[in-house]
């Protein structure tokens, strides 16, 4: 009761007009960013953090809020339509969405990505409201062992459901994992894989990367079949909405994304692109429609892992308030405007800036609203994207994707790096290479070897620590079943249906 009348006034520090205008504001400029490639909300928070100095606390964190929920929304906007990621999170939206764009179906993936957001959204500022004290206690539960124990898994399930075989998915994966180790060791200080450049001491931003490999790959690609007949975009058939079979293939996706989101949001180091990839996984693993997974495209693939962005971007919320630890890079930006404030989040937070805190988690609800509002009648202006000449749209992507990434930095080398990530991309697509795994190799790979090395540290070196943890072990049985499981047991289908006398490979 005590968390309904704290939300009750939240609502009514929200509902003040001035309040309503930073929501808004925040949510349209949000939608804005989240669709160019490149920006996104943390630089974009980074920019407007001068206003802490002439606005009062509520309104910045309203107007922040707004454009963080603002972007998870518009980032899969150009994953859908372009094949081309506004945020990291929404690299997976791109796989299925993409495809549904390209097989006349562009309408549904843009309805399903806008409903399941709100409804996940909406989900995980309850979740934030109602069980944060729950969800911190278990993220407390992991250390550096369960974090690796459960990065492990996520590398499993990634390779495992993406591309056409697991080989092809680990090599990626692997690749990814290389490009992240660029740059400074933050443990010893001595640069990796830089080759004397100073530009790449601070590493290969996630964002070129996928920028690189979605966009540039994907275009080259198109372009290099533009007269083989192959790969056009097939022209909006029906409505632009989804259909009443859509919705039945969309709910449950919508629910399981938001369980999977909120509670690894709210993990400290969770972030929102294991809960995506986790989610496609899983999708992929119950649907009834799996020959629709990489060719005309699955609509579960789309409403699963934009909810768990949506829950999950939510969840980034718990630990920085409770904590004051910041999950995400957004989330560390929106610390420093804690700070700026001279207020520092943590357990008496809830108490001693009420006013903040249950005004800035009303306005999410709001914002919510607001954003389904605005993102569903612009369907069908997005959609016409697909009507643009081909030409003219390869190169607008290209000319887009070098603005956007110039503006990260301002730097010569992060346009190099672009197109040559593009042209590995190019050859990804001609061979059958899945690129989604080395992104995902690029995030986890780093933070993966940092656990590794801490949970080292502390157990003095005994790799025991992984198995005698029961969480850890858990994870890493569950990886290992993700690994072996499929082969084995399309092992016994084989024995099954061809008979004891013959093995894999027989004719």
């Amino acid at each position: 009761m005590n968390t309904l009348e704290q939300l009750a006034h939240g609502f009514s520090v929200a509902f003040t007009p001035v309040n309503l205008l930073w929501c808004l504001l925040g949510t349209t400029l949000g939608t804005a960013i989240g669709v160019l490639p490149g920006l996104g909300p943390a630089l974009t928070i980074a920019l407007l953090l001068p206003i802490t100095y002439q606005v009062a606390p509520e309104a910045s964190f309203i107007l922040f809020a707004g454009i963080y929920y603002g972007a998870m929304y518009g980032g899969s906007t150009t994953s859908i339509l372009l094949n081309t990621p506004g945020e990291s999170a929404t690299i997976v939206t791109a796989l299925e969405g993409n495809k549904m764009a390209r097989s006349g179906r562009g309408g549904a993936a843009l309805a399903t990505s806008a409903i399941g957001s709100f409804v996940a959204g909406t989900i995980g500022t309850l979740g934030v409201a109602f069980l944060a004290p729950v969800v911190v206690k278990f993220a407390l539960a992991f250390g550096p062992a369960e974090y690796f124990s459960l990065m492990v898994l996520a590398f499993i399930t990634v390779s495992a459901v993406l591309g056409s075989s697991s080989v092809r998915g680990l090599t990626s994966l692997f690749a990814g994992f290389v490009i992240g180790m660029i740059g400074v060791d933050l443990q010893t200080g001595q640069p990796r894989f830089t080759f004397g450049t100073t530009e790449l001491l601070d590493g290969v931003d996630v964002i070129i990367a996928a920028v690189g490999l979605f966009a540039v790959g994907e275009t080259l690609y198109m372009a290099s079949r533009r007269y083989a007949g192959k790969d056009e975009i097939v022209p909006l058939k029906g409505s632009l909405y989804m259909t009443a079979a859509e919705w039945g293939r969309s709910w449950k996706a919508w629910l399981r994304g938001a369980a999977i989101g909120f509670p690894i949001g709210a993990m400290p180091a969770g972030g929102a692109e294991i809960p995506t990839f986790l989610s496609y996984a899983i999708e992929k693993k119950l649907s009834k429609h799996k020959e629709e997974f990489g060719t005309v495209g699955a609509i579960e693939g789309v409403a699963g892992p934009e909810a768990a962005n949506n829950a999950s971007a939510a969840g980034v919320l718990v630990p920085m308030l409770t904590l004051g630890l910041p999950t995400s890079a957004t989330a560390a930006i929106m610390l420093s405007a804690f700070q700026s404030y001279g207020i520092n989040p943590g357990p008496l937070l809830l108490t001693t800036q009420a006013n903040l805190v249950w005004g800035l988690i009303a306005s999410l609800f709001i914002a919510n609203v607001i954003l389904v509002i605005l993102n569903l009648p612009l369907i069908g202006l997005w959609v016409r994207l697909l009507k643009i000449p081909a030409p003219q749209l390869y190169a607008g992507i290209l000319v887009f994707a070098t603005v956007g990434t110039y503006g990260i930095s301002q730097s010569p080398i992060d346009l190099v790096i672009l197109y040559l990530l593009g042209a590995a991309g190019f050859l990804m697509r001609r061979f059958d290479f899945p690129t989604a795994p080395v992104i995902i190799g690029m995030i986890l790979g780093p933070l993966a070897e940092t656990q590794f090395r801490r949970a080292m540290t502390i157990s003095n070196g005994d790799w025991s620590v992984f198995y005698k943890h029961p969480l850890s072990l858990t994870l890493l049985t569950l990886a290992f079943i993700g690994l072996v499981g499929p082969h084995i047991w399309a092992f016994i289908e084989h024995r099954r249906r061809r008979g004891p006398e013959h093995v894999p490979g027989d004719a």
